[in-house]
């Protein structure tokens, strides 16, 4: 009953940990395809998206060697940070899930103030001009702009805004459960003898 409590709890983590290894080098794929092609061309953007996918593809290679080699203190650090992850990552995607029209309207026109860059980026692929007015003397990136027949682009990321936060909640509420289900098999885990190691050992 030991060892297959052990060998389960040890297969569990391992599946658990390469998920989220696929889950990272999904994330800087898609961010480094993004900016290759060039629609995002916000390095901050492309920049930060790589940072979280490079830092969540090393906890999970820590959790993965951990449980392959029972390694206990790579287990205790690799359960510590995963906590944290999980706070951070169920606080924003609560956060996310609920947040009202007037506060989307604000953290939206605080992000397009902040980057001109990503200004480019959202009037060339919904081609709009202007957050919440098109100025005819300004330059802009939209096919629609020569022809003086813009929309303003607050309008059109709200008809997106809504679901785009509510789909980034859910798909980020859904991992924060399984970095907490993590914890839990890590500690299960950790706690376990090796059944193949001397009985009177301490692991």
């Amino acid at each position: 009953m030991g060892c297959a409590g052990f060998t389960c709890s040890k297969h569990s983590l391992c599946v658990l940990n390469i998920l989220h290894v696929m889950v990272s080098l999904l994330m800087i794929c898609i961010a480094a395809w993004g900016k290759w092609f060039g629609l995002v061309s916000s390095f901050q953007v492309v920049g930060g998206v790589i940072g979280v996918g490079v830092f969540l593809f090393f906890v999970a290679l820590a959790g993965l060697i951990g449980a392959m080699k029972h390694h206990q203190v790579l287990l205790f650090f690799y359960m510590v940070i995963l906590s944290m992850v999980f706070i951070v990552q169920f606080s924003v995607s609560s956060a996310c899930l609920a947040i009202n029209r007037e506060q989307q309207d604000h953290l939206l026109e605080v992000g397009w103030n902040n980057s001109e860059s990503t200004q480019r980026d959202v009037e060339k692929s919904l081609n709009c001009c202007g957050f919440r007015h098109v100025d005819p003397n300004s330059t802009c990136s939209a096919a629609c702009f020569p022809n003086h027949s813009c929309l303003t682009c607050a309008d059109k990321i709200q008809e997106h805004a809504g679901a785009i936060l509510h789909f980034v909640g859910g798909i980020g509420l859904f991992f924060s459960f399984t970095e907490i289900l993590g914890v839990w098999l890590t500690f299960r885990y950790r706690n376990q003898k090796d059944p193949r190691a001397n009985p009177s050992a301490f692991l």
